[in-house]
């Protein structure tokens, strides 16, 4: 399975999908969602999850950084800006749903752009071919997605891009 991102242009994610960016939350995160495709998918997927998060945000928050969830999807790419209308999938809660509690759910349960505080950060998206749907409602969180997904997954494969102060 392979997943690229046209997002991504020679290693560096775009401005306009963080804080970069236009198009922002009341509360001021960025909000326009990256593009993604998925390809060569293995036999009996049903489903993919998908987790778009920013190890290198460690170094500023003490913890791995949720920029997005996605659970249930069932076709293969999804545009750009898309977690603002999308229905056709789940979206649980990015890690600003567990830092600021002025955010509500449905703003925390979508893609929170890159907006990294301190250096360049290393952000992947890591998207699991599963053999089933899983059973999660809006605003999950990673560990549910997590062990929900143990036992169903069929491959992974990620893309990475940069992001910088």
């Amino acid at each position: 399975m392979i997943v690229t991102s046209s997002a991504i242009k020679n290693g560096v994610f775009e401005d306009k999908y963080g804080k970069r960016g236009t198009q922002f939350s009341p509360n001021g995160m960025p909000t326009y969602s990256i593009p993604f495709e998925i390809k060569d998918v293995p036999e009996g997927t049903k489903s993919f999850a998908v987790v778009l998060e920013d190890k290198d945000a460690i170094t500023a928050s003490g913890f791995v950084w949720i920029h997005w969830l996605i659970a249930n999807l069932e076709r293969t790419s999804v545009q750009e800006n898309e977690s603002q209308t999308a229905t056709d999938y789940v979206q649980g809660a990015n890690s600003w749903a567990s830092v600021l509690g002025k955010f509500e759910l449905e703003e925390a349960s979508a893609y929170a752009g890159m907006a990294p505080p301190n250096c360049l950060h290393r952000y992947e998206l890591i998207v699991y071919a599963l053999d089933t749907k899983l059973d999660l409602k809006a605003g999950f969180r990673f560990n549910d997605l997590h062990f929900a997904m143990q036992g169903h997954i069929l491959d992974q494969a990620m893309v990475m891009g940069t992001y910088d102060v």
